[in-house]
């Protein structure tokens, strides 16, 4: 009998014969018919395996749950918290920036209080007309206007002897 083993098929050997066809079904048969009991077996522990790790599943899934609800409550108040230091940090800049503008406007307002006021001004333009008026006279009177310079005085007092030699420039 050459019956070559199932385990290491090799070269023509491995084509079974027409004699031989009918003692591999019979081998093969309980191979196919023992998955098929597996498979009865298996969805029976199997269901109370895969009913164990859905409960697993679902209790880790729970603590997740649990855990992002306690994170989103934390972050709740933290965001609060920044908040609320956000707007005391404003109102710490605002006063600052409120003195620093009290102290400017306190300032200024001492600058303008200094200043000359409308009285002093009117009476300063007054007098500096009457003494204008005054030196202009004196100095007309005392014969002084020919030592101002020729664009404040005019024309100066000396003319020239020939006066076709320095022909005056026609205004247009």
């Amino acid at each position: 009998m050459t019956e070559t083993s199932p385990a290491k098929p090799s070269g023509t050997d491995f084509i079974p014969a027409a004699s031989s066809s009918s003692a591999p079904p019979a081998t093969v048969t309980p191979a196919a018919a023992s998955p098929s009991v597996g498979k009865a077996e298996l969805p029976a522990s199997g269901a109370v395996n895969h009913a164990d790790q859905l409960a697993r599943i679902e209790d880790k899934t729970a603590r997740i749950e649990d855990k992002y609800a306690r994170s989103e409550a934390l972050l709740s108040r933290v965001e609060e918290k920044v908040e609320s230091a956000s707007a005391r940090m404003n109102d710490a800049a605002r006063q600052v920036d409120l003195s620093s503008l009290r102290s400017e406007v306190r300032t200024l307002s001492d600058r303008v209080g200094r200043l000359p006021g409308t009285g002093a001004l009117v009476l300063t333009a007054i007098i500096t007309a009457v003494l204008t008026v005054a030196l202009m006279v004196a100095v007309q009177r005392l014969n002084l206007d020919r030592m101002l310079p020729h664009s404040v005085g005019g024309q100066s007092q000396t003319t020239p002897a020939t006066p076709s030699s320095n022909p005056p420039a026609s205004n247009p």
